[in-house]
């Protein structure tokens, strides 16, 4: 990982797991969406939890000079942050069980980050 889209990444995923997010999972939509290059999905118990998730998230994407746009905040149930080529999905663990992203962007392949 070397682009700007992939420091983002590193940049959130890291921010996430600092605020306990559970199973993080990072996916490549590149060649698969034009929506975005890269999702991440994670969840927390909760609405304290994801809108601290969702929090530090925004915070490192702006700390890097990104764009950011939020919406759900106000249930913190789903929190998806846009921040152009990385999309965040913070859920409650209730909905994220209920959408599972996952399944629903099988073609995708999950990123290994170190």
């Amino acid at each position: 990982m070397a682009g700007k889209s992939e420091q983002l990444l590193k940049a959130v995923m890291d921010g996430a797991e600092d605020k306990k997010a559970h199973e993080p999972v990072a996916l490549n939509l590149q060649g698969i969406s034009l929506v975005a290059d890269y999702f991440l999905i994670c969840h927390g118990n909760s609405d304290t939890q994801v809108l601290a998730i969702a929090g530090e998230i925004r915070k490192r994407a702006e700390e890097l000079g990104f764009r950011v746009r939020t919406e759900g905040a106000d249930t913190a149930r789903w929190v998806l942050i846009d921040m152009g080529d990385v999309v965040a999905h913070v859920f409650h663990k209730d909905e994220r069980e209920y959408y599972h992203l996952e399944r629903l962007w099988s073609d995708a392949k999950v990123v290994e980050l170190v």
